[in-house]
């Protein structure tokens, strides 16, 4: 199956509403108890030093079916983003050339020193990126860190005429 960034930013921000909707109103950024490893508080979004534009990297098949320092387990679909100060869960707006993706942070790096960030195959692919680039970001929002945090949503299976399922 082929996710356009059309699809996979619409298929993030349902998540993230979701997500957010469990949110208390009091709070513009909650702390979720829930699922993988917490940044320190230290590196909550308001105090991390995050520019407009960066260079970025991907990451993606030596790490297939490996756990994130947030607790999920990558694959090739899943949509995310590595930095090294922002807590799991944090929302960053990427824009690159004419695509968009809203995407949580799910890991910790890159641990390239020439990178601020590092893109998961999947984000990389949504978003037209083969190779190392200049992105902008912004942080938008947070999704509790879940382990299914960055998996998108399946689309729903075929069902052929009379309730038979293919097969």
């Amino acid at each position: 199956m082929r996710i356009t960034s059309k699809t996979a930013t619409i298929l993030l921000a349902l998540m993230a509403a979701v997500a957010l909707s469990a949110i208390p109103a009091t709070s513009a950024f909650a702390v979720s108890s829930t699922g993988g490893a917490s940044a320190p508080t230290s590196n909550a979004p308001g105090n991390a030093k995050v520019h407009p534009s960066g260079i970025a990297t991907w990451f993606g098949p030596g790490f297939y079916g490996q756990k994130t320092a947030c607790g999920q387990t990558l694959t090739p679909g899943v949509l995310g983003v590595a930095n090294r100060t922002l807590p799991c869960g944090t929302l960053v707006k990427v824009t690159y050339a004419a695509h968009t993706l809203t995407v949580p942070v799910l890991d910790r790096g890159p641990y390239s020193h020439i990178a601020d960030w590092d893109l998961t195959a999947g984000a990389a692919q949504a978003l037209g990126i083969t190779e190392t680039v200049r992105i902008h970001t912004r942080i938008v929002g947070r999704a509790a860190n879940t382990p299914n945090l960055g998996v998108p949503a399946t689309a729903p299976t075929a069902v052929l005429a009379g309730g038979a399922l293919a097969g």
